[in-house]
């Protein structure tokens, strides 16, 4: 009996690395669904696909693109001519703040001479009278005269970064996000401190500061009698240098200022100073005192 060669079998095919992954390997593969791939043979076959076949259908795509490029041109050209008329605008805008700023400075120049030959004046008039101190002395107390005298150099400054804070807030609740920013409030405890503590004469980045002063907040700036002021605020403060440092610094608004710095990180510098110059207020107006003459008494309002 003849014998049979042996049957060769063949290797098994080695599976594919993505058998396991079949949904996303049809989806690869076909990535355009059947029915829409139908779809567009039908419609290619019907002649309705690609660009438009008839004559009206042509002239409408063409007059699609005529008015699309006419209305894109209109408006480049109206964007053209309106560009010199702003950019004029803004060119004589900014002639008339520097016309006015310049005229603004001129007045308060003419103010200042007018002060000076006033003061003058009145020191004659008060020299011949023999009163001349007692007006010199309280000139300086008003803020209506300029002051000469040592005494402490004051710079508190926003904190470097003024996100930073910390979880104690000397300054009460505030509605303020940035902790690290000088406020209004904080110049107020400040400025009371020296006065508190011995000073005769204050000033805040030349801003002299009189009874009648206030300091306020618009936003974001500290306003000195409505002056905006910018950080850093450099207060001076004519008194007894050393002395009216000490003081300042041991009284409660000196610590409260120390809270600040350790607390927010606001920036603080203090030292003292022999010759000190304070310039004069701008105007001292009193609107609704008036001197007592005579022997007339004070009345009072009973309830």
């Amino acid at each position: 009996m003849p014998q049979q060669p042996p049957v060769r079998s063949t290797p098994p095919r080695p599976a594919r690395p993505d058998a396991s992954m079949s949904l996303l390997t049809n989806v690869m593969d076909h990535s355009l669904d059947d029915g829409y791939a139908e779809a567009a043979a039908r419609k290619e076959a019907a002649g309705a696909g690609g660009l438009p076949k008839t004559l009206r259908a042509k002239l409408g795509l063409a007059a699609g693109l005529v008015l699309a490029a006419l209305v894109v041109t209109v408006g480049a050209a109206q964007a053209r001519v309106a560009a010199p008329v702003v950019a004029k605008e803004r060119e004589e805008l900014i002639d008339r703040i520097e016309s006015e700023t310049a005229a603004a400075d001129k007045l308060e120049s003419g103010v200042d001479e007018l002060r000076d030959e006033v003061g003058a004046r009145q020191r004659e008039a008060l020299k011949e009278s023999g009163d001349g101190d007692r007006t010199a002395l309280l000139g300086i107390l008003s803020g209506a005269a300029e002051v000469r005298g040592p005494g402490v150099e004051l710079v508190v400054n926003d904190a470097e970064d003024t996100s930073a804070g910390g979880n104690g807030d000397p300054r009460g609740t505030s509605g303020f996000s940035d902790t690290g920013r000088v406020r209004d409030r904080d110049m107020q405890r400040v400025v009371n401190g020296l006065w508190e503590s011995g000073a005769e004469a204050v000033s805040i980045n030349g801003q002299r500061l009189t009874a009648l002063s206030a300091i306020r907040a618009a936003g974001d700036a500290i306003l000195v009698d409505n002056r905006p002021l910018v950080p850093p605020y450099t207060v001076l403060a004519v008194g007894d240098g050393g002395e009216l440092k000490r003081r300042f610094q041991e009284s409660a608004d000196g610590l409260y200022l120390d809270a600040l710095k350790d607390s927010f990180g606001i920036r603080t510098s203090i030292s003292v100073e022999d010759g000190l110059r304070l310039a004069a207020a701008p105007s001292v107006i009193v609107r609704t005192a008036e001197p007592l003459t005579g022997t007339a008494q004070p009345r009072t309002e009973k309830n």
